[in-house]
C-alpha cells in the first residue's frame, strides 16, 4: 500500500512540474506581443507567421502528442477560412462572431472524420486526411456559392471590437492573429500537461498497452482530433478576416504540405516549435525567392535533407556534429 503511494505521489509530483512555466517559456510568451511593437512595415509577413505558427500548433497537437499523421490537415484550415468569410458575407461582417462559428464548422467536421481517421493504420490516415481536404477541395471548386477556381470576393469584414479597421498595413490583422495565437498557446499547453496530454503520449507510444490498461483510446483520440481541427479552423479564419478572401488554396495540398515542413522544421512533439518553425520557414521562403526567385524552392529542400539526415540537435549544436547516435 505505501509503495502505491509513493509511486502515485511520485506521478502527481512529476505532473506538477512539467505543468509549471519555465523561465523560457515564459520569456518567449512575452516576446510575442512586444513583437507587435517592433514589426513595423513588416506587419503584413508577421501576420502570416502568426496564422501559419496557429495551424502548425493545431497539427502538432495529433502529430507530436497523439501520433496520429495527417497529409490533409488544411481541410480544417480551409473550411474556417469558407465559413467566416460566407458568414462575413451574408450573415454578418464582425470577426469575433464569425470567428466562433468557424471554429465550430472546423470542429465538426473534425468530429465526423475522426471516426474516419481511427480506423486502420498510419497509412490508412493518411489516405483518409488526403481524400477528406480533396474532397473538400473539389466541392469548394465546384459549388457556386464559393466563388469556385476564382475564390470568394467580395468580402467585407468589419471593426474588430467594432472600433479597429483592418488596415492595408496589417497591424491590426497582426494583433488579431498575435491573439489568436497566444490563446491558442495556452490552451494547447494546458492540454498536454494535464492528465489527458499524458494519455495521449501513452497512446502514441503503445496504443495497445495503453487500451490495456483502461484507456478509452477511440475517444481520446477523437476528442483531441476534434480539438486540433477547431485550432486549424481558427487559423483559417484569421486568414479570411485579414485578407478578406478565401480561396482553394486554404484547401490545396501545399497548405497541407508546408504546415507539416513547419512542425518538421520546429519540432515534433513541442508546442514553440510550430511557432519557430513558422518564423523559419517564412523567412527562408521571403529571403531565398528575393535572392533567387527561380531557385528559392532548391535551397529550402536541401536545407531540409540536411536537416533530416544530420539531425537538429547536431545541425544547431557543432560540439555534438561528430557524436556517434
Amino acid at each position: 500500500m505505501s509503495a502505491a503511494r509513493t509511486a502515485l505521489d511520485t506521478t502527481l509530483a512529476s505532473l506538477n512540474a512539467t505543468s509549471r512555466w519555465r523561465p523560457w517559456e515564459l520569456a518567449l510568451l512575452a516576446a510575442l506581443p512586444i513583437s507587435w511593437f517592433l514589426v513595423g512595415e513588416h506587419a503584413l509577413l508577421a501576420n502570416e507567421i502568426a496564422i501559419l505558427a496557429l495551424f502548425a500548433l493545431s497539427l502538432d497537437l495529433i502529430l507530436g502528442y497523439a501520433g496520429i499523421i495527417s497529409l490533409g490537415h488544411a481541410a480544417f484550415f480551409g473550411t474556417g477560412a469558407y465559413v467566416a468569410a460566407l458568414f462575413a458575407k451574408h450573415v454578418m461582417p464582425d470577426p469575433l462572431v464569425g470567428l466562433g462559428v468557424a471554429i465550430a464548422a472546423a470542429a465538426m467536421l473534425g468530429a465526423v472524420s475522426s471516426v474516419l481517421v481511427m480506423r486502420g493504420s498510419d497509412l490508412a490516415r493518411l489516405m483518409i486526411t488526403l481524400g477528406v481536404a480533396a474532397i473538400l477541395f473539389e466541392l469548394a471548386n465546384k459549388l457556386e456559392f464559393t466563388g469556385g477556381a476564382d475564390g470568394l470576393q467580395g468580402v467585407t469584414i468589419g471593426p474588430l471590437l467594432g472600433r479597429f479597421e483592418f488596415d492595408l498595413y496589417g497591424r491590426t490583422a497582426y494583433a488579431y492573429s498575435l491573439a489568436l495565437l497566444l490563446i491558442g498557446l495556452l490552451v494547447a499547453r494546458r492540454i498536454v500537461a494535464s492528465p489527458f496530454g499524458w494519455s495521449l503520449r501513452a497512446i502514441r507510444d503503445n496504443r495497445l498497452r495503453a487500451a490495456a490498461i483502461g484507456l478509452n483510446v477511440n475517444l481520446r483520440l477523437g476528442v483531441i482530433y476534434t480539438i486540433s481541427a477547431a485550432m486549424a479552423g481558427a487559423a483559417g479564419a484569421a486568414l479570411a478576416h485579414t485578407t478578406g478572401f478565401a480561396s482553394l488554396d486554404g484547401l490545396d495540398f501545399h497548405r497541407s504540405a508546408d504546415v507539416l515542413l513547419v512542425v518538421v522544421i520546429g519540432g515534433v512533439g513541442w508546442l514553440w516549435g510550430g511557432v519557430l518553425g513558422a518564423i523559419a520557414l517564412k523567412l527562408m521562403h521571403d529571403l531565398l525567392s528575393a535572392w533567387t526567385p527561380q531557385y528559392w524552392t532548391f535551397w529550402l529542400g536541401l536545407f531540409l535533407v540536411v536537416l533530416v539526415l544530420v539531425g537538429r540537435d547536431r545541425l544547431f549544436k557543432p560540439s555534438t556534429w561528430w557524436r556517434k547516435s
